[in-house]
């Protein structure tokens, strides 16, 4: 974001140049003479030379001209976060060092976290030192075997404390074998409810410390220690608590309602709001091809024989009126 020759970032037209920017549209081009007042929109890319005449200008069409912008922008912007990132993780040890010197030097309220590696071993110590409650949701794509055991330890050692879980999944989780091992080698106050869509993923140890991530490949987390924050997290989890259905220990399922199932009726909910198939499977934590095997069978069940109909019986059978 240097300084151009039009002495503002070369990645900012002025106000100038987006008048001859202007007129370069309707007029379908501008002298290069018109030009030179706003070299800006060069270094831009709102105007290019003409194929026929290199002494005019032609515009580049609005739309293309704004998306390389936003992601020159948004580049920037990921460069900026990577950077943040980087000076935390440098600076954290060196807090650390200057926390013990210095007897007044509270936690901070609010800490990056970067890497996985990182990320898991704040949570680790988190809990190591816990002996009331950790409350977790984990969206699809949860933790794998690979990572299986060492969240096993961990959560049996608060267990062993005394301690109590209590975890929100996605309804496929149901029927994932990795976490049915899970809960059959865990021990003590635990418990597990689905939803058909949740939050991020969210980890509250004892109420007073809360992880969320801070990148969508979750390679960044957030450590929360605010007391108004954690609070907000607390009544969310329990809200979305109080309104999903049982897994473990006692697995509850759902009643089908005129022959649709619950989880058809969260599909037939998001179809009516006009999303795509795949839309549909990212929310509700599926693949596309299950996503619509289940559109399918939704589809018989009100004999619908076209999308449009399928929208239109789904509003007419009533069905969305029975959720909850």
């Amino acid at each position: 974001m240097s300084p151009g020759r039009h002495g503002h970032p070369t990645d900012v037209p002025c106000e100038e140049g987006m008048a001859v920017y202007g007129r370069a549209l309707r007029e379908g081009s501008v002298t290069a003479a018109d030009a030179e007042a706003a070299p800006c929109l060069v270094d831009c890319g709102l105007l290019q030379p003409a194929l026929t005449d290199v002494s005019r200008l032609e515009p580049v069409p609005p739309v293309v001209a704004l998306h390389r912008l936003l992601r020159t922008s948004a580049e920037r912007i990921a460069a900026e976060r990577r950077h943040e990132a980087s000076l935390a993780e440098m600076f954290e040890p060196l807090m650390r060092i200057d926390g013990r010197r210095t007897a007044s030097t509270d936690t901070p309220v609010i800490s990056m976290l970067s890497g996985f590696e990182r990320i898991n071993r704040a949570i680790e110590e988190a809990m190591a030192v816990a002996s009331g409650e950790l409350l977790a949701i984990q969206p699809a794509s949860g933790p794998g075997t690979a990572t299986l055991g060492r969240a096993l330890d961990r959560d049996q050692a608060l267990l062993d404390r005394g301690g109590r879980i209590r975890t929100l999944y996605q309804h496929p989780y149901r029927h994932s074998p990795v976490i049915h091992t899970r809960y059959e080698r865990l021990n003590g106050d635990v418990e597990a409810r689905t939803l058909d869509e949740v939050t991020e993923r969210l980890i509250v140890v004892d109420r007073s410390v809360a992880f969320i991530p801070a990148s969508k490949d979750r390679t960044l987390a957030l450590e929360v220690r605010h007391p108004a924050l954690v609070s907000y997290f607390v009544t969310t989890f329990e809200r979305l608590w109080s309104l999903a259905t049982p897994m473990h220990p006692r697995a509850v399922q759902q009643p089908s309602l005129n022959g649709v199932t619950p989880r058809q009726r969260a599909i037939a909910r998001l179809l009516v709001e006009g999303h795509t198939d795949a839309v549909i499977a990212d929310r509700l934590g599926m693949n596309i091809r299950t996503a619509r095997v289940h559109i399918a069978k939704l589809a018989a069940t009100l004999g619908s024989e076209s999308r449009a109909q399928l929208g239109y019986l789904i509003g007419q059978s009533g069905i969305l009126d029975q959720e909850g």
